[in-house]
């Protein structure tokens, strides 16, 4: 059976929306996936800087940013879909949003961008809303994506996103579950900011980001702030666990603030940090990794941050880690393409989360927009 869906993701870094155009098969409950088209859309610097802002804005404000947002993506979609041709070939839109709130403990995750408004725009089937389930069984509803890792890139067992939030995911093959103690499986969580910190420190130089970390490359590591950093109560707590905006904008970013230090002193020691925390949520992972080959697949956009990945790779070393990119389309479109992916799951009425999140039990996430009348 083939599935034809657009995966939209928008990454808390506000890079832009991400599109993807894909086609999955299942055959024998084997999936396989095709990458036919991809592009980013910046977003307008307006409508960037009420997302930035969106958590102090007044309830009718925020609603209206909900309704603009969902225009916004609902028309980037349909010249998407007229650039590339793809009339009638489109079975489904699969709606991410963007995060703004989300605070698990509280039974809180929102992410705005309305789905409604995508569906009326194009008159196509709407997927969103893929958290809020799994939050409402008591889980993190984060990371989101350890479902399509398992059955689209199951080459691999150690999945790493480095986006505005770094997290992570142990996802055994079947035959290492098999030999693992029954306690033994998908494990997922966010380690830590990553390129929330690292656009912020760009942006003080008047960058959008740190090209190939060049910046961080020339200045050196403050030890006083990483082990600050490092200190912070969220390290220690026990996954699963997952992380905020507000983890940076509240915690994060004031201490790099009044940290007197040049701005490339501070992304170097961001990046130590970050190199860090990967390496020691990474090693947790070692006594249930059946495998002499032990390899983590790196995507998002800080992969192309090659200082970064450089010092993640130093960092894994000593585990008998190893680091592994994949071409740049996956790179940057993984998260499109698994939410496209968990949007087929839901329309089949399968499963899109595990109970590795910490929820009740596993569940089958997301609300559906009809775009057609029948």
């Amino acid at each position: 059976m083939v599935y034809r869906a657009i995966g939209l993701m928008s990454g808390s870094s506000l890079d832009g929306l991400d599109m993807a155009f894909v086609s999955f098969e299942e055959i024998r409950g084997k999936w396989s996936f095709d990458l036919r088209h991809q592009q980013c859309v910046d977003y307008p610097e307006e409508l960037k800087a009420q997302l930035a802002a969106a958590a102090s804005l007044t309830p009718r404000d925020f609603i209206q940013l909900d309704h603009d947002l969902g225009v916004f993506t609902g028309t980037a979609v349909k010249n998407f879909i007229e650039a590339h041709t793809l009339d009638h070939q489109v079975q489904l839109i699969v709606n991410h949003g963007h995060t703004i709130f989300h605070d698990p403990a509280k039974g809180i995750t929102t992410q705005i961008g309305s789905s409604a408004a995508i569906a009326a725009i194009n008159s196509i089937n709407v997927i969103g809303q893929l958290r809020s389930l799994d939050v409402a069984l008591g889980g993190q509803g984060a990371p989101l994506v350890p479902m399509g890792e398992k059955h689209l890139f199951s080459d691999y067992s150690c999945f790493l996103n480095l986006g505005g939030i770094a997290n992570i995911a142990f996802n055994p093959s079947i035959q290492e579950q098999q030999d693992l103690s029954s306690g033994a499986s998908l494990q997922a969580f966010d380690v830590t900011v990553c390129n929330q910190a690292l656009n912020y420190l760009a942006g003080l130089q008047g960058q959008a980001y740190d090209k190939d970390g060049q910046t961080a490359a020339s200045g050196k590591t403050d030890t006083s702030l990483l082990t600050a950093l490092n200190k912070l109560s969220y390290f220690a707590n026990p996954a699963p666990k997952s992380l905020a905006n507000q983890f940076f904008t509240e915690i994060i970013r004031p201490m790099l603030d009044n940290a007197q230090l040049s701005v490339a002193d501070k992304l170097n020691t961001v990046v130590a940090h970050i190199a860090g925390q990967i390496a020691y949520a990474a090693g947790s992972f070692l006594p249930n990794w059946n495998t002499e080959d032990k390899k983590i697949f790196i995507t998002g956009g800080g992969a192309h941050n090659t200082y970064l990945v450089s010092r993640i790779a130093a960092a894994l070393a000593p585990y008998g880690i190893q680091t592994s990119l994949p071409e740049n389309p996956i790179i940057d479109f993984k998260e499109a393409i698994i939410m496209g992916f968990l949007g087929v799951l839901r329309w089949r009425e399968e499963n899109t989360v595990l109970a590795n999140t910490g929820a009740s039990r596993p569940s089958i996430g997301g609300a559906v927009w009809i775009g057609q009348t029948y």
